[in-house]
Order: structure tokens, then C-alpha cells, then sequence
């Protein structure tokens, strides 16, 4: 009795191992189920060039929102995307960071490019009028509220970023404070597809 026990327990690991060698990746992202198509846009992009996605076709894409004078969420924001390229080596050649300013006032171009290219030369930055960047905000769900701050101001704004596939479609959707290699994993499953 104890020897068939034995070998029922020894039988269920190995097909527990089967199967989790067998297993397809999950993401650590939230997942669209379907996928959509990510609404495309028209803005003034950091690095010269109209900023389309569908420039990025046959890339995966993240798109984030987010300001070159916040202080907290977007530096760590940008940082983890850079850590995350960085761990995917050559295959980080198939990845677009593409980062919406919430901020048109102060993130023209060429601020744009410089903050974003303290974090990867390759991240490319889109701006423009306010009405142009809330009707952006108003297709991916994205709020941003202009706070005044002394006699400045900041922003309250969303922190999740979409992960777009090379057909580009809405595939996951990553909230704030996932670490690089949870970045690299659902971009990993991307790449392959």
C-alpha cells in the first residue's frame, strides 16, 4: 500500500513537470482578450519625425504617458523600460518606447529628446497642442489633472503602460511599479510571436 502510494506521488510530479515544461508563458501584465487595435495618432515627435504607430509595425511597442518635470513616478517609469532593454539585449531592437507627454507647455521636442535620452537614445517622445494630447488621453483612458504647485505646477496623471504587439494591436497593459524583468518576460512573449 505504501509502495503504490509512493508511486502515484512520484507518477503526479512527473506529470505536474511535464506539464509546467510544457506550459506556455503568462504575462505579467493584464491581458486583452481580444486584443485591439491601438488607436493611432498624429503628434510632433522628439525625434524629428511625425510620431505614428504605425511607424512602429513589426515593433513591440510601449506606450506610456507621463512629463520630463515629474519627479517620482515617470523617472522610475522610463528607468525600468531602460533596465528592461537593456536585459534583452540584441533582441532590444524590436522594442519602441514611445512616451505621451501630459505636459505640452513645457515638453516641446527637444526638451522631450533630452530628458528621454538621459534614460535610451532610442526612446522617442510625442507632444503637441493640448487638444491634440487629450484626444490621445481620451483613446487610451489616460487622465492627467495640471496641479498648481508654488508658483508652478505639476500633474496627477494615469501611470499604467500598454504593450503593443508588432501588428499593432493592445496586447497587456502594465500597471506602475513592475520591475524590469516582468517587463522583459511579456516583452519576451511579444518578440516570439
Amino acid at each position: 500500500m505504501a509502495r503504490r502510494a509512493l508511486v502515484t506521488a512520484a507518477l503526479s510530479l512527473l506529470l505536474a513537470g511535464a506539464s509546467a515544461a510544457g506550459a506556455t508563458p503568462a504575462f505579467k501584465a493584464g491581458t486583452f482578450d481580444p486584443p485591439r487595435l491601438a488607436p493611432d495618432f498624429s503628434l510632433p515627435g522628439s525625434d524629428g519625425h511625425e510620431l505614428r504607430l504605425d511607424r512602429f509595425r513589426g515593433k513591440v511597442v510601449l506606450l506610456a504617458f507621463g512629463y520630463s518635470s515629474c519627479t517620482e513616478v515617470c523617472p522610475v517609469t522610463l528607468a525600468t523600460f531602460a533596465a528592461a532593454r537593456r536585459k534583452l539585449g540584441a533582441a532590444a531592437a524590436d522594442v519602441q518606447v514611445v512616451y505621451v507627454t501630459v505636459d505640452p507647455q513645457r515638453d516641446v521636442p527637444e526638451r522631450l529628446k533630452k530628458f528621454l535620452g538621459s534614460f535610451d537614445k532610442t526612446f522617442i517622445g510625442g507632444t503637441g497642442t493640448e487638444a491634440q494630447l487629450a484626444a490621445v488621453r481620451k483613446e487610451y483612458g489616460v487622465t492627467a489633472k495640471r496641479i498648481p504647485y508654488g508658483d508652478s505646477y505639476t500633474y496627477s496623471h494615469s501611470s499604467f503602460t500598454y504593450l503593443i504587439d508588432r501588428g499593432g494591436r493592445i496586447r497587456a497593459l502594465m500597471p506602475y511599479g513592475h520591475s524590469p524583468d516582468d517587463y522583459v518576460n511579456d516583452l519576451t512573449i511579444l518578440l516570439g510571436e
